[in-house]
């Protein structure tokens, strides 16, 4: 099937404009900016100059204010915006919502510090005063309680945590982020006086509590709602594709009006027992059309070891589509693929609707062992149909250093083995899809070897 026919099958959503990237950081940044001229405009200034116990306190309170104000920015980045999502990707928000929930965290911590620290000066002790804060000051207690749910959620975030965690652990954890924003802000309510000294303070937090609270409603239940009503998705059939890999079709109503592309992921719950409430990031594996979508999955975790035992007519709810690499960006000649292990699925699916022309693009297919090269019948027709060049690069990873490369031929130099599978990678655009030090490997591979940065397209495979 050409990529001419694809398209026809299937309504391609409009490539997202470039502003709205550049907007969105903008926005972030003034919210901050308000912040600061709020907090000055309530005499923050002049209280720093004071001295003593009232320069502890103004900075306590301008801590608490960013950490508040960083919060609610990092449950927009949560709450599946889609003109955020199609603006960044998934990649960019998840290390933004990593930074901007650290940052907020540390902040927090610092506006409880100096808060007890200024109300306690010349007083009393600190704990002796932070009990009391906790205790009568009105929503303290509540505060209290969302500052270790934020505690949970940032001690589970830190990457030696993440790696001892299932996926579906980490994932139910850190829902408990949106109990303990909604349970550390309304303090501010009752006692902030940064809230309650103005009309525009007031305007300014309850506009963007509002926003916040909208957004998680808007995007993370009606509308995923109203999509599943309208798509009404099922599994067709489940194929076993090789060890430990499973591709399940699905069809549904409606699916040409699907707002997916080639390339993007969803996130899946099989309403087929228990477990079902624990979705799971898959990828497209293959170009959407108006008959099915498919998935394929590498048995890795509970969620993904279920996927094998699925049985056709087993519904399925979605959320999506979620991801930034697509074709849009695409403006023709060489295209260059590169994937390790399950990263082949999205890849693969890109294959398919991409209008490369016969000899433009090359699939580079990093993998352990041979049995691991999925897929083979489908890349040898897209080889025989449309031109691709394969190359893959089979062994365990190197030792003593990071490589995109098998260890048996680690010791060339990333880039000179990558111009030479893919000569003329200096002139393509680059996709790039696997674990996340393998794919940073590559990407640097890549622009070491003439690739423009703006043509190195990625999604890494880590949470």
């Amino acid at each position: 099937m050409t990529a001419t026919a694809v398209t026809a099958l299937h309504r391609k959503p409009r490539d997202t404009p470039r502003w709205w990237a550049d907007a969105g950081g903008v926005i972030a940044g003034l919210s901050l900016l308000v912040v600061t001229a709020l907090w000055v405009s309530n005499g923050g200034l002049s209280d720093i100059a004071a001295g003593g116990a009232e320069t502890i306190t103004a900075i306590g309170r301008l801590t608490g204010l960013y950490a508040s104000d960083l919060l609610l920015l990092q449950v927009l980045l949560m709450s599946r915006i889609p003109f955020v999502e199609k603006a960044f990707g998934q990649d960019k928000l998840a290390r933004w919502h990593r930074m901007t929930g650290f940052t907020s965290f540390w902040l927090m911590l610092t506006h409880i510090i100096t808060i007890t620290i200024g109300y306690a000066y010349g007083t009393t002790n600190v704990i002796t005063q932070f009990v009391d804060l906790v205790l009568t000051y009105p929503g303290m207690l509540l505060a209290a309680a969302g500052t270790v749910l934020l505690l949970l959620v940032v001690v589970t975030s830190v990457r030696a945590a993440r790696r001892r965690l299932r996926y579906e652990s980490w994932h139910l954890l850190h829902l408990y982020a949106y109990l303990g924003v909604g349970l550390a802000l309304p303090h501010q309510i009752w006692t902030g006086e940064s809230f309650t000294g103005s009309a525009a303070a007031r305007t300014y937090w309850w506009t963007l509590y509002a926003v916040s609270a909208g957004a998680v409603v808007a995007y993370r239940l009606i509308l995923p709602l109203i999509r599943n009503r309208r798509h009404r998705l099922t599994v067709s059939r489940v194929v076993p594709e090789g060890p430990g890999l499973t591709s399940v079709y699905l069809t549904g109503e409606r699916l040409a009006e699907m707002p997916a592309r080639a390339g993007q992921f969803f996130h899946w719950r099989f309403l087929d027992g228990p477990g079902w409430t624990r979705a799971n990031p898959f990828s497209l594996s293959a170009t959407p059309d108006r008959d099915a979508l498919r998935i394929t999955v590498k048995s890795q975790g509970d969620g993904s070891s279920r996927i094998a035992a699925l049985q056709p007519g087993t519904k399925v709810i979605f959320e999506g589509p979620f991801g930034k690499l697509t074709g849009e960006s695409y403006t023709g000649g060489p295209v260059v693929m590169m994937a390790c292990g399950i990263g082949i699925t999205p890849l693969l699916s890109l294959l398919g609707e991409l209008p490369y022309h016969a000899g433009e693009a090359t699939l580079i297919y990093r993998a352990r062992t041979e049995d691991d090269l999925a897929f083979r019948d489908e890349l040898e027709r897209l080889a025989a149909q449309r031109g691709l060049r394969i190359v893959p690069l089979v062994g365990p990873r190197p030792t003593g250093r990071s490589s995109w490369l098998p260890a048996a031929v680690a010791d060339h130099g990333d880039a000179e083995a990558l111009a030479q599978c893919a000569p003329q990678i200096a002139a393509a655009h680059v996709y790039i899809c696997g674990p996340e030090a393998w794919a940073a490997a590559a990407r640097t591979a890549a622009i070491e070897a003439g690739v423009r940065p703006k043509r190195v397209h990625t999604e890494l495979f880590s949470w």
